[in-house]
Formats: C-alpha cells, sequence, structure tokens
C-alpha cells in the first residue's frame, strides 16, 4: 500500500508533466496557423502557385488534426491517471477506517486496530518473536466491526445478533471461551486501575504473551582491578547470574446488570461494564501486590522474611522505636536505611489514618515533617519524599508493618498478560445477567535493596 504523500506527489508529476506536453504542442500548433497565415497571404498575391498552395494547406491540416488527436489522447492519459491516485487515495483512506477523518484520529484508530489485532493473535498462540504487524497487515473496517457488534453483545445473546454481528463477533473470540474487550475499553480499565492501585501505579511493569516471566538476576558484581599500561592483566571473578519466574494468575470480577438496564438505550453498557471492571480489579490487584502469598496471586512487598541490606529474599525491617506506636525517629531512620540510588524514586507508602498520625509529628525545629501537596495531582511529602497512600497497609499495632519506603519501581514487577476477556452469562443469575470478565496478572520482589519496612516495636 502506498503512502498518501508519495500518491499525492506523484499526482503533483503527472499535472506537470502533462502541463509541459500541453503547452509543447500549442507551441507546435500557433506556429502551424502562422505558416496557413503566410500561405493564404502568398495565394492572395501569387495565384499561380494555387496548386501548390491547396497541397500545402492539406499537409498543414493534417498535421493540426494529428496535434489535435494528440491532446485529446493525453487528456484522456491525464485523467485515467487522476482516477487512479484518486482510488490509491481513497483505498489508504479505507484501510485507515474512516475516509475524510484527520490524520490524528485515522492513526489512534490503526493504532487500537493493531493492539487488538496482537492480543487476538497472541490468544490463539500466532504472535511470534518476529512477528511485525505492518498498516496493510490491519483490517481497521474489520475492527471497527466487531466493536459495535461487542456493544450490541453486551445487551443481547448471541442468537439473537444479526448474521453479520455474528460474524464480526468471530475477530476476537478467545479460545479460553469469551470474547476480548476491544482495545479502547480494555486501556481504560487498566489506566483507571493503575490510578487506584498504589503498587500498579508505582511499580515496573511488562506484558507477556505467555503465562510467566523469565528475569536474569545478577547479584554478584564482575572482578575488577586497576593495572599500569604493561602489565599483565589477570583474571577477574565472573558474576554469577539467576533466573527469577513471575507466573501470571487469572483475576476475575462479575458485574451484574439488569435486564432493564441492559435494554435502555440511554446507558452506555459499555462504560458501564469498564468501571465495574476497574473497580474491582484495582481493589484486588492493590491488596494482593502488597499482602498476597504468591500462591494463585502476585506475591506482596510485605509478604518476605525480615533480613539485612542485600540478602537476596528478605526485606530490612526498621524498627520503629515504640513498642506499639510509630515515631519520628523510626521514620528518620528509614530514610538512612536505603542506598543513595533508591532515594531518587522513593515513596512512602501507609493507610490514612497512618498517615493521620503521622502529620503531627515536628522536627527538631517544631516544624511539621509532613508537608503537603500544595498543587494539582502533586503528592505530599514526608522528609523530603513523596507520601502515597495505600489503604491495605496494616494499622499501625505491635509488630506490625504499616509503613514501606523506598523505589518500588525498582523493586517491584507487575506482570499483565495480552488483552481482557469477558463472557456474557444470562442464565447462572437470573433474572440478572453476569459479565464474567478475566485478566491475567502476577507480581513480585525483584530488587530487595529497593525499599525498607518500618516494624513496630524496639
Amino acid at each position: 500500500m502506498p503512502e498518501l504523500k508519495d500518491v499525492l506527489e506523484d499526482v503533483q508529476r503527472e499535472v506537470k508533466k502533462f502541463g509541459d506536453d500541453v503547452g509543447t504542442l500549442k507551441t507546435s500548433m500557433e506556429k502551424d496557423l502562422k505558416a496557413v497565415r503566410e500561405l493564404a497571404e502568398k495565394a492572395g498575391t501569387d495565384a499561380a502557385a494555387g496548386t501548390q498552395l491547396k497541397k500545402d494547406l492539406e499537409n498543414l491540416s493534417r498535421g493540426v488534426e494529428e496535434k489535435h488527436a494528440a491532446i485529446e489522447a493525453k487528456v484522456k492519459e491525464m485523467m485515467e491517471k487522476a482516477q487512479k491516485e484518486a482510488d490509491a487515495i481513497l483505498a489508504i483512506e479505507k484501510k485507515l477506517g474512516r475516509p475524510g477523518v484527520g490524520g490524528g484520529e485515522q492513526e489512534t484508530v490503526l493504532k487500537h486496530a493493531t493492539e487488538f489485532k496482537r492480543v487476538a493473535m497472541s490468544r490463539r498462540g500466532e504472535l511470534k518473536l518476529s512477528t511485525i504487524l505492518k498498516p496493510e497487515d490491519v483490517n481497521v473496517d474489520e475492527y471497527k466491526a466487531y466493536q459495535d457488534a461487542f456493544k450490541m453483545s453486551l445487551r443481547r445473546e448471541m442468537n439473537q445478533l444479526s448474521q453479520d454481528e455474528q460474524k464480526a463477533m468471530m475477530v476476537g473470540s478467545d479460545p479460553d471461551g469469551g470474547f476480548l474487550v476491544p482495545t479502547q475499553t480494555s486501556s481504560r480499565i487498566v489506566t483507571k486501575v493503575w490510578e487506584t492501585s498504589p503498587i500498579d501505579e508505582l511499580a515496573y511493569h511488562e506484558t507477556v504473551t505467555g503465562d510467566a516471566l523469565l528475569i536474569a538476576i545478577d547479584t554478584d558484581e564482575a572482578g575488577a582491578g586497576w593495572v599500569g599500561e604493561t602489565e599483565a592483566r589477570p583474571e577477574t571473578s565472573t558474576p554469577q547470574v539467576g533466573e527469577q519466574r513471575i507466573p501470571v494468575f487469572e483475576i476475575y470480577a462479575k458485574p451484574k446488570a439488569s435486564q432493564q438496564l441492559l435494554e435502555d438505550a440511554g446507558i452506555d453498557v459499555e462504560a458501564w461494564l469498564e468501571r465495574k471492571v476497574s473497580e474491582k480489579f484495582a481493589r484486588m490487584r492493590a491488596l494482593a501486590f502488597i499482602s498476597g502469598n504468591g500462591i494463585k496471586k502476585p506475591r506482596g512487598i510485605l509478604t518476605y522474611p525480615a533480613g539485612s541490606a542485600g540478602v537476596r529474599g528478605t526485606i530490612a525491617q526498621i524498627p520503629s522505636g515504640h513498642a506499639t506506636l510509630l515515631t519520628d525517629n523510626g521514620l528518620v531512620t528509614m530514610t538512612f536505611s536505603l542506598k543513595d540510588k533508591y532515594l531518587a524514586n522513593a515513596t512512602w507508602l501507609m493507610k490514612r489514618g497512618t498517615l493521620g498520625a503521622v502529620m503531627l509529628f515536628k522536627d527538631l525545629n517544631g516544624q511539621y515533617m509532613w508537608r503537603p501537596g500544595l498543587e494539582a495531582g502533586k503528592p505530599s511529602m514526608l522528609l523530603g519524599y513523596n507520601v502515597r497512600r495505600a489503604d491495605d497497609m496494616p494499622t499501625v499495632g505491635a509488630g506490625t508493618l504499616p509503613v514501606a519506603f523506598g523505589d518500588f519501581r525498582a523493586g517491584y514487577t507487575v506482570v499483565d498478560r495480552l488483552g481482557i476477556r469477558t463472557l456474557r452469562d444470562q442464565y447462572s443469575s437470573k433474572p440478572f445477567v453476569e459479565f464474567y470478565t478475566r485478566q491475567r496478572v502476577g507480581g513480585d520482589v525483584v530488587d530487595f535493596e529497593a525499599y525498607a519496612l518500618q516494624v513496630v516495636g524496639t
């Protein structure tokens, strides 16, 4: 498929060439007409030359007719060329999915359609490492038809859809049952989840097509040394590289809708589903990333045993300095427990009740250690570091871990498998219709030095 820019440049070149050709023919015809006038003047003064004059006029007439025919042929050729190029432009617009719409929206639709095809191919086991989807590989009209059919399928049973709608739905059919949620909707669900799940917002994210993410773990440092220019270079130690596997688990939500809601044309059922699913997914993910035990769910940041910094599989726990309460000294000590490279992106995590108590702490100068965010969208600060409320963190009490502090982007990785799927179930909860919606997600600590926990105690 040619690029639109290239097509327009071709048209411009053809128009210029046509103009040049016509100009040449016009000049030649003007020359012939001048010759005709000269012959006519000659005829008026030399009647004896009549026979030759007649012959010359016939030759000129024939030449003019030939050039006129050539101009007509050029015009026809140009019209056919212009039509061909116009058809090419229309083909590009059709491929992008919406003729006559601005380029920005075209690109967005194409992007969504491409991502949807990637997810569908992944679910069918067709997506390979070498797979590169080009615009000509993506049928935007097919994707738009699926979008429309998907919206209708939320309101009706499959056998109540038209034949065209049923055919369109097959594009997003999932081998494990149900249908893929269109890209726009699934993207909005993910965005809302990240906005309300604190670890989702702070952690590093990876998207996979399989059942797990495998990452290399290099905790040893390569040997090194200083030598003179001509001295021998002795062998240095080789770092030991391990591997960590973060599996993905199924998370699901089953929001229920009444038949009356589904039949109300004024209600956007897709937006309703998006809101319900994102709320449930956010709550479940937020809890798992903090306290999940790693069995059929992600493993959380609080679930590893206490240990010294640098010991893999353990997290530093800093005593609060009081048997049952937090103290200002305990929090200050936490900020010095991390290496400098983690402090630049460090964040506090605690629940709202804990934050309420911490807000009253003062430094030696009588200034509050907590600083509110004075601008919209700006977080509050504690000892110079951002504070993020996480209501799934424990309440302050003897032996609990109510505060976490560190660089969670470096320390924790969230793994999402491509795609969100939904299955309409009108039988299990009559008279309601359930939308069994699934996503696969995993998560685990990958850098055990990146954060520390405050344990209430001495």
